[in-house]
């Protein structure tokens, strides 16, 4: 679930032109530009998709066609979802972004707001590394078992709260959870009531490992063994793939999604379906360090610093046998969204291919 803050690639998207009036061959030359390129692409322009398609397979053992409805691992592309939900229960007064997180968490670790796990300045340990090291992963973990291995081992903070920005899974983990307590209701219960189901997201949801299974159109995770010569599913390697094994925890990843109910959610953020205007503008603000200098990540979206061409938002995200991205021009309302299931590296390139032909 890496993610990387992109502050210089997206200049060709913030150019892009209204109308898109390129043809479908235009847009299929990108695509061939990028043979290595498996999953979905979907672009639009105000609120209309001007260029869908699925390329490859959704499963490379049996050949199985990818679809354009078919249900990728958002990974850390969940992260939004999460900040959302955050800013919803401030909405409701039921928390403040200044907030103690020890007010709901109890962690070991002063001085820390909720603002900080929102912005990745809270300084936090990687939690990932410490239930690599003691967790037993012939078990599931979750949110709970996450936090008790943080108090129980206690690794030392990476920094004062406040003074950098470092990108933290566990800050995230630890916002599900606030969550959970300042509104009295389990967080998949809240994404699914407040969000999925208000928008019309049909194919988003939390799900457990047992429900990714059973599902008919998912988009399996591959990746390349060399070894092999070949692209093998992700989860044939259950002791290094941590979706497994962490595979109960809430907030930094776990949502599964299509394309085109990703494009629902972007142009819900338009609007004030789920929080004010106003709000949504905090959300795309950097965050002012304590030093005075600003982190270009906002609440839950990473933030290029290109504005001079028009404001943009983006994230990635990263799991075993996914590489995604969703990059928003939110001055033109206009939007790249790629999905990838066999961990394609270059799907900022992609993005900026796109951006180029349309622009």
């Amino acid at each position: 679930m890496m993610n990387r803050i992109v502050l210089l690639s997206m200049v060709c998207l913030l150019g892009i032109k209204s109308g898109f009036s390129q043809s479908q061959a235009a847009f299929d030359s990108v695509l061939k530009k990028h043979p290595g390129f498996n999953g979905v692409v979907l672009v639009a322009d105000q609120n209309k998709i001007v260029f869908e398609k699925a390329v490859g397979f959704a499963e490379y053992e049996k050949q199985k066609a990818l679809q354009k409805n078919d249900i990728f691992e958002l990974a850390s592309i969940s992260k939004q979802f999460t900040a959302m939900i955050v800013l919803m229960l401030k909405e409701k007064k039921l928390l403040d972004l200044q907030d103690p997180v020890s007010k709901y968490v109890k962690i070991p670790y002063p001085n820390i707001k909720i603002v900080h796990l929102l912005t990745h300045t809270s300084g936090l340990p990687d939690y990932q590394s410490i239930m690599d090291q003691h967790w037993d992963k012939s078990k599931v973990a979750g949110n709970k078992d996450i936090i008790e291995y943080l108090n129980k081992f206690a690794p030392p903070s990476q920094f004062e709260p406040g003074s950098k920005y470092e990108y933290s899974n566990t800050g995230y983990v630890i916002l599900a959870s606030i969550a959970e307590k300042a509104a009295g209701k389990d967080f998949i219960w809240m994404c699914r009531n407040w969000i999925f189901k208000p928008l019309g997201m049909t194919s988003t949801d939390i799900r457990t490992l047992q429900e990714k299974a059973a599902l008919k159109n998912a988009a399996i995770g591959h990746i390349y063994v060399e070894e092999r010569k070949r692209f093998i599913r992700a989860d044939s390697f259950p002791s290094s793939n941590y979706t497994i094994w962490l595979g109960n925890r809430k907030g930094p990843g776990r949502i599964s999604s299509s394309a085109e109910d990703l494009f629902k959610w972007d142009q819900a953020l338009y609007t004030n379906k789920l929080i004010s205007k106003e709000l949504m503008e905090e959300a795309f603000r950097s965050f002012r360090l304590n030093d005075g200098s600003f982190s270009h990540y906002g609440y839950g979206w990473e933030l290029p610093d290109n504005t001079y061409l028009g404001r943009t938002v983006t994230h990635t995200g990263d799991n075993p046998g996914y590489h995604n991205q969703i990059t928003r021009n939110i001055g033109r309302h206009k939007t790249i969204i790629i999905l990838s299931n066999n961990a394609y590296r270059d799907t900022q390139g992609l993005t900026d291919d796109f951006a180029k032909l349309v622009y």
